[in-house]
This record gives structure tokens, C-alpha cells and sequence, in this order.
């Protein structure tokens, strides 16, 4: 025979491979029953107690509106302050602290409204019967839960368990402040009626109870105050999306409280269209205001004005120019109205360049809208200026000094603020000089007003200032007018497009599907590879073919586990699939023997790893089965330090191997019959000192030698290979060397040296034998007791020839079913 070990590349083998492999990984579906159904039930649990989360949006649409009505030199708002955020700057806005600071006051969402629920206390804001109404500017309870429980429909009993705290927190929602209060009565409660004031040191306000309310009584609620920044801080995670080749913006929210979220979002926009409104219409505001002030300093000036020529007639007794004057005062009232316009014009050149610098905000620079400027570029320059402080006002507070965008903001403001001041200090000198001419102009009137009577150029200067006063108090009633007008007939950029509503939507959280279907995959992964560590860390060998895999040694057989009292399988139950087994062995070992050899006795030694891998079981049956098969057969205990089979044929150990070895006993005495026909044995005797010493001395050879002449087959049962030497000191002698592995129990690594040895060709005629195996589904049933030579456990032939063998619960049912 050929001890060269060969291997040979076949992908059949591979396939093979990974099908035994799904076999023990389906083998394991016990574990796949247990954690599946546990996966799926804690999916269950986290879908029904966890919060449901909803997502609501709305659609707004952000676009320059102008009032038709109104041209760009009489409407005071779009010609000097009329503004438009671009899209980017509104989603910024949106999401900002302050904006939505602001949302949060105006709809008090510090107020938390809670209901006891199954899991939690439930946001029941939007349905509750009740609302608080605080005092303001008084310090409240803060982060402590306020218990409302209703006596009836109109009063309620308000408690506070302070549990063992003696200092809360008081907060003052005015200007957010807070401070601390020392707690007297740790579980503090109170009747009220509904609306009735309440007066406590933590808390200061109102409860009232909704009308159209069903039976309140024994109905509990609780109200928890927040801090601003606290709740702020919830609804900044508000996504505004702008939808590409639009103007339009979608606002989404997602939150446990559907009603939370409509008013939310709708009053966002609320908030930001009216800040937006106000910024919009702030030039033509400070333009009223100055308005109203010249308007009321000239209304003064025309009442005093009119009064001191009334009393100048009346002393004077004059009471109408002469033709003479009244052309002096038509040609002069013109001059002066043109001196008034250019000394205002003069005097709010110098009012923008000194506000201009001195301030770093321009967005309330003053309005020229009721001095009449005829280079419409300063008009442009201011109202480029001011979107340009506006746009850098709102970006300061959205990103870091050092950004980008915020430098190149303030040097594009920079640029404008010089260009501007170039052109006030130019178009000033211009009207200085349009000014003096006018004076010089109204300096040769002066000479032909002397020549008048003193009454008359009196009158003539009275009517004059007059003239002068009311052509100016009409001129600002025109701009008070166009001013209240332009306010009022301003709108927002921003308008809603799409409001929010609740139309039943349902929740988006938990994701009842995908949770199940994770829980699935986890259910069959996580035990998949605990499996897959489990066959991986598992060095023990199971099958025939975890041997093929780590040895080149052919395997003999199979023996299956042993279902008798003892170790004498085959003699106790020779009908069984054991026995059948060893059997098969007696029939595959005769290939192992040269042809030489086959007409004398032939010696088999048994061996194996470890103890407790079956290798007395083995010897035993091997000789049983060569006895019963009309061989004359003695069995030799050779390992001398751990005797067994004198037990199994109930012999005695007195006389042995050890006896004839030290030279005590004959080989013919320490020969022991069985009550096995054509089977004897010889135990191993008293446990030597020196038992390596006495297997290799000659007396050794002389007993394997006197065995060889009066007996066809010797087995010999030595000590384990793998833990003493005694065993390989005998390898000489035999003709076939059995190596037992025990399914279950044999390490993989425990083959290295007898694979070496083998393949040193050390070792002539070695075979394994697989020892104490069980059918599982796991292993595959690629073999089979007998290693294919015999009828198998399950074969085709073996009903009626095996017996006694245990009998699943489905070989039983399939029985009795046939």
C-alpha cells in the first residue's frame, strides 16, 4: 500500500464542503426558534412603547411685492427702504435661535401640558380642558411637575411633590431670570375654582376651564414650565428646504404632538412675515417720524406767523400791499421758497454725512424722502447702503466674525459708505453755489423793497415768512400722507402658500415595518454567528471527514456509540449496528495485510491520542469479532500503566504481562480463557516502576514470537501514542496499527504526530477508526457505520439484522405508520 498522501483538487469537494456546512448550520434551527420569536417580540415592545413621532410641513413662497397704486417716487417705503430677502436669508432666519426664541414666546410652548399614558406622560397639548394663564413679570415654578386634579367641572385640586428637594428653581419669564426658593412643605396641595387667582410663593396666574367640556371629575393632568432656551432648543432642528427653480421654501417638523407642530410652523411664518414687514417698512417710519415732527414745528411757526400780521393790520391800519409791493413779493416769494429748499437740501446733506460717520449701522439712516434731490444717485446710493447693513445685521448673527461671507458683507459696505460720501461732499458744493446765486438774485429785490413805506415793507416780509411757512406745511401734509399710505399699503414678502394642518396623518416613528424587519435579521444573524464562532472555535473532530481534512491517514471505519453494559459490544448484542460495525472493520483490514503475511498470524496494534478515546473498547470487539469469526485470537494488554480489560471478561489482574516480563511467571500461565470461543487474553499485570524498560526489553520479543506460533490473529492494546512512548517501542511488531479518534472528544491537533510519523513512512499500515459516533443532522450522513462497507445504520438491508439499538422518536412513528 501507498502511505504517500495525495491531494487532489476537486471542486465537487468544495461543494461538499459548504453543504455540510449549511447542514450544521441548519442543524442549530432550534436556536433560530428561540431567538426569532424573541428578536420579533422586543420589536413589538419597542414599536407599541416608543413614542410616536410625527412630521408635519408647510409651504411658504418668498417674493418682492410692491403696491401698484404707488410709483416709485411718491411711495416713501419701496423708494427708500423696500427691502426683499432673498430665499437663503429666509431659511437662515428660520432656523435661528432668536426667530425661533421669539415663536416659542408667543406661543408660551414653555408650558408643557402632560397626561399620564402607558409607557409615559404623554403631550396632550391642544387637548386639554383647561389653560394657564402667568402673571407676568413674576417668578414661577421651574422643571417641576404641577398635578391637576379636577373635583369637578369648575374646581380642581392643584398639587406639587417636591420629593426631597428643599431648593427649587423660580423663573421669570420677562427677562428669563431665576432664582431660588426654599421649599417649606415638601408636598404641597390647594382647591381652586376654575379662573381664580392663584397666589403661591412658586407659582402666580390663572387656571380656567374650557366651556363645552364633558364630566371632568377624577380627571388628572400635570403642567411643567421650562426654561426659554431650554425649549428653543427643540424647535431649532425645524428643516426649511428650498425647492429648487423656486422662490418657495417647505418648513417640516417632526415632534410628538400634532397640534404642536401645526401651530408651530404656522406661526413661525407669522412671526418672521411680520418682522420682515417691519424691517420693510422701517424707512418709511423714520420718515413719518421726521415727518411729524417738522410738521408739527411748522403748524407752530404758520399759527404764530399768521397771528403777528393780524395784530400788525390792526395797529397799523394797513391792510393790502400796493401793486408796487405785491410784485416785489410775487418775484421774491419764489427766490424764497428756492433759498428753503436748498438750505434743507444743504442741511440734510450734512445730516446723512455726519450720521454716516459717526454710526456702523446704516439701517436707520435718514430718510430723504421729503427733501427733493434732484441726483437720483444718492436716492440708489442710500437705499444700497441700507440693504447692505440690513443683509450683514442678519448675517452677524447666524455665523462668526471671521466668516467669509460676514467680511466680504462689511467690505461691500465699506465700498458703498465711501462712493457715498464722495458724492454727498460733491453734490454739496454744487448747491452752495445754486444757493448763493439765489441770494444774489434776491439782494437786488432788497434795493427796490427799500424804496416802500417802512408799514408796507413790514407787511410785505410778514406775508413773506407766511407764504414761506405754508407752502412748507402743505408740502409735508403731501408727505405725511404718502408716508401713512406707503405703511399701510406695504406687504410681506413672505406669504403661505400651504399652511399646516393635521389631516390624520400617521406617525413616522417608530418604523413598525423596518423595526420587525431588523428584528428578523438580527433573530437570525446574531445566533448565525454564534454558530459560525462556535464551528469555527471548535477544534474537536465530529465527522470522517473533519479527519480527511487534517490527515492523509485513510480511515478504516466507523464504530458507532456502545449501547451495552460493557465493553463487549459485539458478544452481548451481535446483532446491533455496533457489531456490524466491527464487522465491516475485520473485512477492510484484511487489504491492509501483504500478501505474504496472510497465511500467518497476523498482530494488530490499537492505539490512539489520549486515554478515553475508546482504544480498549476497540481492542476488545476487534478481537471478538476475529474469535467469532472461527480465528483463534488472543487479546494482550500492553499498557502497563493504566490495566482495563481483565474487568470487561471478568479475569483477574493478578498474573500478567509485568509477571512474565520480570521473569515470574511462564507465558502459558499469565494465558487467560474467556467465555469466548476461540478468544483468550492477556492482562497486564501488577503496574510496573519501569514500564517503558520491560515493553523493549528482549523478553518482549520472546512473548510476541511464542503468540505469532500458536495463535492467527494477536491484539495488541498499548498505552496512548500521544502521551507515552511505550506504544511507538511496539510498532515493530505489528502488521496493521489501528488509531482510534472518538467523535466528540479527539483534538484535531492531537494528529500532528502520527501524521508525521506516516508520512515518514514510520508506520506501516495505519488506519483510523472513528469511534463512538452518533447520526446527527449537523454532520451529515456522508458515511455511515461501516465507512460504506457495511449495511449502515440506516441502510437499505438493515431491517430485521440489527437489534437492541436505540430507536429515534421518528424511526419509531415511521415504523409503526408502515
Amino acid at each position: 500500500m501507498n502511505n504517500k498522501f495525495k491531494f487532489i483538487e476537486n471542486p465537487g469537494d468544495h461543494i461538499s464542503d459548504i453543504k455540510d456546512y449549511l447542514f450544521r448550520i441548519l442543524s442549530n434551527w432550534k436556536w433560530f426558534l428561540v431567538t426569532i420569536p424573541v428578536a420579533l417580540a422586543i420589536a413589538y415592545y419597542f414599536n407599541i412603547s416608543a413614542e410616536k413621532i410625527y412630521g408635519l410641513s408647510n409651504t411658504i413662497e418668498v417674493k418682492e411685492k410692491s403696491n401698484p397704486l404707488f410709483s416709485s417716487g411718491t411711495n416713501i417705503a419701496f423708494n427708500w427702504g423696500g427691502v426683499s430677502d432673498q430665499v437663503e436669508s429666509i431659511r437662515k432666519a428660520l432656523t435661528s435661535r432668536s426667530h425661533n426664541e421669539n415663536v416659542v414666546k408667543e406661543l408660551e410652548f414653555y408650558i408643557d401640558y402632560l397626561k399620564d399614558g402607558r409607557f409615559r406622560k404623554e403631550d396632550v397639548y391642544g387637548a386639554t380642558p383647561f389653560k394657564i394663564k402667568l402673571q407676568p413679570n413674576q417668578y414661577q415654578l421651574l422643571n417641576t411637575l404641577i398635578k391637576i386634579d379636577f373635583i369637578d367641572n369648575s374646581t380642581f385640586n392643584l398639587s406639587v411633590d417636591f420629593d426631597s428637594e428643599k431648593t427649587v428653581k423660580l423663573i421669570n419669564y420677562k427677562d428669563q431670570s431665576t432664582k431660588n426658593y426654599t421649599v417649606n412643605n415638601l408636598n404641597f396641595s390647594q382647591s381652586f375654582s376654575s379662573d381664580e387667582y392663584i397666589n403661591l410663593p412658586f407659582l402666580k396666574g390663572q387656571i380656567s376651564v374650557l366651556e363645552k367640556n364633558d364630566d371632568l371629575k377624577g380627571q388628572t393632568y400635570y403642567i411643567q414650565l421650562n426654561s426659554v432656551d431650554q425649549v428653543t432648543g427643540k424647535y431649532q432642528n425645524i428643516r426649511a428646504t428650498g425647492l429648487a427653480g423656486t422662490s418657495l421654501i417647505e418648513l417640516s417638523l417632526t415632534g410628538a404632538n400634532k397640534n404642536r407642530l401645526v401651530d408651530f410652523l404656522n406661526k413661525t411664518v407669522e412671526v418672521l412675515a411680520e418682522v420682515e414687514l417691519e424691517q420693510k417698512t422701517n424707512y418709511a417710519r423714520s420718515t413719518k417720524e421726521f415727518i411729524d415732527a417738522q410738521f408739527k414745528n411748522t403748524s407752530d411757526s404758520l399759527k404764530l406767523i399768521e397771528t403777528n400780521i393780524e395784530q400788525f393790520k390792526q395797529q397799523n391800519s394797513i391792510y393790502d400791499l400796493s401793486a408796487q409791493g405785491g410784485e416785489i413779493f410775487s418775484q421774491t416769494t419764489g427766490l424764497d421758497k428756492m433759498q428753503k429748499e436748498l438750505s434743507d437740501r444743504i442741511a440734510y446733506f450734512n445730516n446723512l454725512e455726519n450720521y454716516i460717520k459717526t454710526h456702523k449701522n446704516y439701517a436707520k439712516i435718514p430718510a430723504p424722502a421729503i427733501i427733493n434731490i434732484e441726483d437720483a444717485s444718492i436716492a440708489e446710493m442710500v437705499g444700497n447702503l441700507t440693504k447692505l447693513s440690513i443683509k450683514n445685521e442678519k448675517l452677524s448673527k447666524e455665523v462668526t466674525s471671521n466668516h467669509p461671507s460676514l467680511k466680504l458683507a462689511n467690505q461691500e459696505i465699506e465700498t458703498a459708505r465711501n462712493v457715498l460720501l464722495e458724492n454727498l461732499a460733491s453734490l454739496k458744493e454744487v448747491t452752495k453755489v445754486t444757493l448763493n446765486n439765489s441770494l444774489k438774485r434776491l439782494n437786488s429785490y432788497t434795493y427796490e423793497l427799500n424804496k416802500l413805506p417802512n408799514k408796507e415793507q413790514k407787511l410785505l416780509n410778514f406775508q413773506r415768512k407766511y407764504s414761506l411757512t405754508e407752502s412748507n406745511f402743505v408740502f409735508l401734509m403731501q408727505k405725511r400722507y404718502e408716508a401713512d399710505i406707503a405703511i399701510a399699503a406695504s406687504v410681506s414678502d413672505i406669504s403661505m402658500l400651504d399652511s399646516a394642518k393635521d389631516m390624520g396623518q400617521g406617525f413616522i416613528l417608530p418604523r413598525v415595518s423596518f423595526n420587525y424587519m431588523i428584528a428578523l435579521l438580527l433573530g437570525i444573524i446574531l445566533p448565525l454567528f454564534v454558530i459560525i464562532a462556535k464551528e469555527i472555535l471548535d477544534t474537536r473532530i465530529h465527522t470522517a471527514e473533519d479527519i480527511e481534512r487534517v490527515s492523509p491517514i485513510p480511515i478504516l471505519g466507523i464504530v458507532g456509540s456502545n449501547s451495552a453494559v460493557n465493553n463487549l459490544a459485539v458478544f452481548l448484542k451481535p446483532k446491533s449496528t455496533v457489531a456490524e460495525s466491527f464487522r465491516a472493520l475485520r473485512s477492510n483490514i484484511q487489504f491492509l495485510f501483504v500478501r505474504k503475511s496472510k497465511e500467518k498470524s497476523k498482530t494488530v496494534i490499537v492505539t490512539s491520542s489520549v486515554s478515553g478515546e475508546g482504544k480498549t473498547f476497540v481492542s476488545i470487539n476487534m478481537a471478538t469479532v476475529f474469535a467469532l469469526g472461527g480465528k483463534k485470537t488472543i487479546l494482550v494488554g500492553l499498557d502497563l500503566r493504566k490495566p482495563k480489560i481483565f474487568g470487561d471478561f471478568e479475569l483477574t489482574n493478578e498474573n500478567g504481562v509485568v509477571n512474565f516480563l520480570i521473569d515470574e511467571e511462564s507465558i502459558e500461565n499469565i494465558i487467560q480463557k474467556t467465555d469466548i470461543p476461540n478468544l483468550d487474553v492477556i492482562t497486564s499485570g501488577p503496574i510496573p516502576p519501569n514500564p517503558s524498560e520491560l515493553l523493549i526489553s528482549s523478553a518482549t520479543d520472546e512473548l510476541i514470537g511464542y503468540l505469532k506460533e500458536n495463535y492467527d490473529y494477536i491484539i495488541l492494546d498499548t498505552p496512548p501514542i500521544g502521551l507515552v512512548s511505550d506504544a511507538i517501542e511496539l510498532l515493530k511488531y505489528a502488521d496493521s496499527t489501528i488509531y482510534v479518534v472518538r467523535q466528540g472528544y479527539s483534538q484535531k491537533g492531537m494528529l500532528r504526530m502520527i501524521n508525521e510519523k506516516y508520512k515518514k513512512e514510520e508506520i506501516s499500515n495505519l488506519s483510523i477508526v472513528l469511534n463512538d459516533f452518533k447520526i446527527k443532522s449537523k454532520y451529515g450522513y456522508g458515511y455511515g457505520y461501516g465507512y460504506g462497507y457495511g449495511y449502515g445504520a440506516y441502510g437499505k438491508y438493515s431491517n430485521g439484522y440489527h437489534e437492541n439499538d436505540k430507536k429515534t422518536f421518528l424511526g419509531k412513528f415511521l415504523k409503526r405508520k408502515k
